[in-house]
């Protein structure tokens, strides 16, 4: 007979694994499912691998390395007895308790069995599928302004998208480049009219409409894009140090689609000041249900208090 766990976390990124620790210096014995590092979502360790300077994490002043501090995470979890799988979850059901966990196939038994959950799936950033896109993540190819703009200063780069994140982010990288190019697929903006009004007003920003980018050069970092007029299909280029992709985020929630409560951007829902679910022994921590902040410090924090609110409920039951 399947054991049944007291606490499964489902991801491994700094959510995940911060809950992991604290859950497994409560003596809860985690089980942790990391994910499969062939994955599109629910990679281990999250989107701190696709990462390289990671210099505002606290406690790193001369900064650290995505991958590096996510094996920090995960052996530290592992040091105080976390249980970690590399799995991914194919299916969970959370009509009643003992929860059910499948990994593969999902119509033969259960793979695991717990009292609680803690939902730690993340959220991915949407791309635009360039090859080199992908091979210069990291070395000039961005999704997040707060965590790389520092890195661009004085220099000229570009952002991608139309909507409220993408205004934001070049908005935000004035603060550091010399220039923000904003390449929009269309003629018009889909932002708000007070994000169109700042962006429009701001010297730093050139809007270049109707332009998609078609590939991103360069040997070891970003040195300039190929570009596509959406009209004409006339090519152009645009040399720049780097390249922010801004068209949106997806969160990985598609396990939990008709069990637990979603915003319309799919995003996963939580009482308000905790990160408990409408179904007691549920919790959710980090970006799959945080579509503001996103930050490896907001996720690592909010998988502590999944922790603590898991390991309080927990007791809450054995009293009962």
């Amino acid at each position: 007979m399947t054991e049944v766990r007291q606490v499964t976390i489902i991801g491994s990124g700094p959510a995940g694994l911060t809950a992991a620790i604290y859950t497994a210096r409560a003596n809860l014995a985690p089980l942790v499912l990391e994910g499969e590092p062939s994955s599109t979502s629910d990679q281990p360790g999250g989107q701190l691998m696709l990462t390289t300077d990671v210099e505002n994490f606290p406690g790193f002043p001369e900064g650290i390395m995505g991958p590096e501090l996510m094996m920090n995470f995960r052996t530290q979890a592992a040091r105080f007895g976390a249980q970690i799988e590399t799995v991914k979850a194919s299916r969970v059901d959370l009509s009643e308790r003992p929860f059910k966990i499948w990994v593969g196939d999902t119509e033969a038994e259960p793979t695991y069995l717990s009292e609680s959950i803690i939902i730690s799936t993340g959220a991915q950033s949407l791309m635009l599928g360039l090859e080199n896109e992908a091979r210069l993540m990291g070395y000039g190819v961005s999704t997040c302004a707060t965590c790389d703009g520092f890195f661009f200063r004085d220099q000229e780069i570009a952002v991608v998208g139309g909507g409220d994140s993408a205004l934001e982010e070049a908005g935000f990288l004035t603060r550091f480049a010399s220039k923000v190019t904003l390449i929009v697929r269309r003629d018009e903006l889909r932002a708000s009219k007070i994000m169109q009004d700042r962006a429009l007003a701001n010297d730093k920003i050139e809007i270049l409409w109707n332009h998609r980018v078609t590939d991103v050069l360069g040997e070891s970092k970003v040195a300039s894009l190929t570009l596509e007029n959406t009209q004409t299909g006339e090519p152009s280029s645009l040399d720049v140090s780097g390249m922010f992709v801004a068209i949106g985020h997806r969160p990985n929630t598609s396990l939990f689609e008709g069990q637990l409560d979603m915003k319309d951007n799919g995003y996963l829902v939580v009482e308000p000041g905790t990160t408990r679910t409408k179904i007691p022994g549920v919790f959710i921590s980090g970006d799959v249900q945080d579509d503001y902040y996103r930050q490896a410090i907001t996720a690592a924090g909010s998988g502590c208090m999944a922790a603590i609110d898991a390991e309080r409920w927990l007791e809450a039951q054995h009293d009962a």
